[in-house]
């Protein structure tokens, strides 16, 4: 089960991540003040897709890598607590902050700040979490035999 959760999971989170990252930088760089202020009130009510996706990932992740060695899992599950400590003490804090900011209309020099280190956290996490779906599908195509299993 884990087999089939894992990937669904992963996907759905990095998906999320991205849909708030791609929605902050389009509504700060091409809309108005009006659409900011849409996507970081609509941001939070995404951790409900988000923080279950990511549990389910990082558990069923657990229970498979649980018995597995090499260095795809090593790099794996030494990404994974900074992709929980980054999301847990930089990026939830942030996202709330500024939808509040937002739902005030307080667009200033703190909502700015705090919304350019949300970005910067925010590519790191895609990044991280890419990385790790990338050596998720090397592992897999590993274990089925695949030519192409060590990603050359």
């Amino acid at each position: 089960m884990s087999k089939l959760i894992h990937p669904i999971a992963g996907t759905v989170a990095l998906v999320t991540i991205l849909s708030f990252w791609l929605a902050t930088v389009w509504s700060e760089a091409f809309a108005g003040e009006q659409a900011v202020r849409m996507v970081k009130t609509l941001v939070p009510y995404g951790f409900f897709i988000l923080v279950p996706a990511l549990m389910a990932a990082g558990g069923s992740g657990f229970s498979l890598g649980k018995h597995m060695r090499g260095p795809l899992i090593v790099a794996k599950k030494k990404r994974m607590p900074i992709i929980a400590a980054n999301g847990l003490l930089i990026l939830i804090p942030s996202a709330l902050y500024l939808s509040f900011k937002a739902r005030t209309g307080a667009f200033d020099m703190d909502f700015y700040v705090i919304q350019a280190i949300e970005l910067i956290a925010g590519a790191a996490n895609i990044t991280m979490l890419s990385l790790n779906m990338r050596d998720g599908q090397r592992l897999s195509r590993r274990r089925a035999g695949h030519p192409d299993a060590n990603g050359a």
